[in-house]
């Protein structure tokens, strides 16, 4: 059950990661050092994965910490990777967006294990594969796992390169499926930091327009820790101007790295709002 109403300054964070996809923070580590920093709501966006969300929220509910229904589904748009963030769905009955998530991250889980193999097949030994993959009950269900891999068994030169050559290719969905399905189970769909990079794709004004004449996306996640306040700039003035919703997420994948950010409520009041969670004017 979410808030009814939040503090304009209650600490809010949209985007995080657990080991139900390609994060290293467990659900129960994760949301102990939220509640522990103070977060009033959060979500839990795990890679194509909607069949863990019902028991992300009740482990949230146990400790006094409300989770949102999330998850962040993987395209590829022009050729690039994009991540699209869906909120506000009913884990009970996920409906088109589950099923769609359920077949993508089926095929992920597919092409890693024939990756694995033909590793394996081309020389590859993997004699420590056990304690290597203990925290993932010794499955390789992600990416990272293959480079863990080969770089703790000495194989370093140019991993990207090997994993390919073995036949890893990044399962994606078509983002105007992704956005109907979501919008079919009740869910709202923004674009994931629109201005990051790094291998995937970096919006600007003009691009957006492109974008969303083909898939009229619901928001933005405007506030990002690589954007710019350049960027963060242009993207609230976007999302005023079209009427899209803001989000603000931190991207955490595990307590090595980036941490939860405390993004405040009234940052978000209108995304808020579309999940039924009022922000007070005090």
């Amino acid at each position: 059950m979410l808030p009814r109403t939040l503090a304009p300054n209650d600490a809010v964070d949209f985007q995080l990661h657990t080991i139900h996809s390609d994060g290293t923070w467990t659900a129960e580590a994760l949301l102990d050092h939220l509640v522990g920093a103070g977060f009033a709501l959060v979500a839990v966006t795990d890679h194509d994965r909607l069949d863990t969300v019902a028991a992300v929220q009740q482990r949230g509910a146990a400790r006094g910490l409300p989770v949102v229904a999330a998850a962040e589904l993987s395209a590829l748009w022009e050729g690039e990777l994009l991540d699209l963030l869906c909120y506000g769905f009913d884990p009970a009955n996920p409906g088109p967006l589950g099923a769609l998530a359920a077949a993508t991250r089926g095929e992920q889980l597919a092409n890693l294990a024939e990756t694995y193999a033909t590793l394996r097949q081309q020389g590859y030994h993997f004699p420590e594969a056990a304690r290597i993959l203990a925290p993932r009950n010794g499955q390789v269900s992600r990416l990272e796992d293959l480079a863990a891999l080969l770089t703790g068994h000495g194989y370093t030169d140019d991993v990207g390169a090997i994993i390919r050559g073995a036949g890893f290719r990044w399962i994606t969905a078509d983002p105007a499926a992704i956005l109907d399905a979501a919008h079919r189970s009740g869910a709202v769909c923004l674009i994931a930091h629109p201005g990051r990079g790094e291998g995937f794709f970096r919006f600007d004004v003009e691009q957006l327009d492109r974008f969303r004449a083909q898939v009229p996306i619901d928001g933005l996640e405007a506030y990002y820790p690589l954007h710019t306040a350049g960027q963060v700039a242009i993207y609230r003035a976007y999302a005023e101007q079209h009427g899209l919703l803001i989000s603000a997420g931190s991207d955490s994948h595990g307590p090595e790295g980036r941490l939860p950010i405390k993004n405040p409520a009234s940052a978000v009041q209108e995304f808020l709002r579309r999940l039924g969670v009022q922000v007070s004017a005090e």
